[in-house]
C-alpha cells in the first residue's frame, strides 16, 4: 500500500473507532432508538446532499431497493442498536473488540451461504481461535451479571449481522452502481426501520435537550462515522484493495480503546487484552499473508 492508502487506513480506524466513543457519550443521556435514528437519519440526508455534488446517481428500481432494504436492516439498523444498547452495559473498548469478531462470523457465514468461499482447515484454525478469545473475555464477565453477559452476546449478534450483510452485499456487484449510491440506500431504508420503534417507544420530540456535547457527538457518530467513513472505506478498497481494506479491523479498538480511557474513563481488563490477542491472531490466520510470507 502506498503512503495515502496507510493514512487513508488509520483515518477510517479512527473513525470507526471514534463511533464506539461517541455512541460511550451519547449512551447515558439518550434512549438507544433515538441514538440510532440520528446516526442513520443524518448520514443518509449527508449521502442524499453528497452524491449530486459527486456525480453519482440515486438508486432506482423497486427491485434494486428491496434489495437495499435487506441491508439496511442487516447493515445498519440491528448492528447499530445491538451496539447502543449494549455499551449501556460494558465500555466502548469492550464492544469493540467484540466488533472485531465480525471477519470470524464472515468466514462461517460464506462457507454455508456461498460456493466459492469455502472453510479451509487454515480458515478453521483462524475461526477457533477467535472464538476462544470471545470465551476468555465473556467466562470472566459471569460476575458482572446477566446484563453484562447480554450485552455482549448482543455485540456478538452485531458482529454476526455485519457478516450476514457482507454475505447478501455480493449481489449488488452486477448492478454497476457506485458503492456510495448503495450505502445512502441502506441508510434510508435503515431510517424508516428505526424511525417507528423510536417515535412509538421513545418519543424523541418529548425529550428534554442533551446538551450539546451530547449533539456534536450525535453529529460525529452519523457524519465522520458513518458517512465520511463509508466514502473513506470504499476509496481505500478502490486504490488498495479488499484484503489491504481488511487490516482496519485490527486498528479500530486501538482507536475505540484509547478513547474510552481517555475521554470516558473506562478500564482495560486482563482478560479483554488477552481476548484481543486471540482474536486478532485468529484473524492473521485467517488472512494468511503474514503466515506466507515466512
Amino acid at each position: 500500500m502506498s503512503g495515502a492508502d496507510w493514512l487513508r487506513l488509520i483515518l477510517l480506524s479512527v473513525l470507526w473507532g471514534g463511533s464506539f466513543f461517541f455512541v460511550g457519550v451519547a449512551v447515558p443521556v439518550l434512549p438507544p432508538f433515538t441514538i440510532v435514528l440520528a446516526r442513520v437519519g443524518l448520514a443518509a440526508l449527508v449521502l442524499a446532499v453528497a452524491l449530486p455534488l459527486l456525480g453519482q446517481p440515486y438508486p432506482k428500481g423497486w427491485r434494486l431497493w428491496a434489495g437495499l432494504g435487506v441491508m439496511g436492516l442487516l447493515n445498519n439498523a440491528v448492528p447499530f442498536t445491538f451496539y447502543v444498547l449494549a455499551q449501556g452495559q460494558i465500555s466502548s473498548g469492550l464492544a469493540s473488540i467484540l466488533n472485531a469478531t465480525t471477519p470470524l462470523w464472515g468466514v462461517v457465514v460464506a462457507h454455508l451461504a456461498t460456493r466459492d468461499e469455502r472453510l479451509s482447515p487454515r480458515k478453521a484454525m483462524g475461526v477457533v481461535a477467535g472464538f476462544l478469545g470471545v470465551a476468555v473475555m465473556m467466562g470472566g464477565g459471569l460476575s458482572g451479571g446477566a446484563g453484562t453477559i447480554w450485552a455482549q452476546l448482543a455485540c456478538l449478534g452485531a458482529a454476526l449481522s455485519y457478516a450476514l450483510a457482507g454475505v447478501w452485499a455480493r449481489r449488488f456487484r452486477r448492478t454497476g452502481l457506485p458503492p456510495l449510491s448503495l450505502a445512502l440506500g441502506q441508510l434510508v431504508w435503515a431510517t424508516a426501520i428505526i424511525a417507528p420503534l423510536a417515535a412509538l417507544t421513545e418519543a424523541p420530540w418529548s425529550l428534554p435537550f442533551p446538551g450539546w456535547g451530547v449533539i456534536a457527538a450525535l453529529v460525529g457518530l452519523a457524519v465522520l462515522s458513518t458517512s465520511f467513513a463509508y466514502g473513506l472505506y470504499f476509496g481505500l478498497i478502490a486504490s488498495a484493495g479488499a484484503v489491504n481494506a481488511f487490516l482496519v479491523t485490527f486498528l479500530v479498538p486501538v482507536s475505540a480503546i484509547a478513547l474510552g480511557i481517555a475521554f470516558l474513563g473506562e478500564a482495560l481488563l486482563a482478560r479483554h487484552v488477552a481476548g484481543m490477542v486471540l482474536i486478532g491472531a485468529g484473524l492473521v490466520v485467517i488472512d494468511g499473508r503474514l503466515l506466507r510470507r515466512r
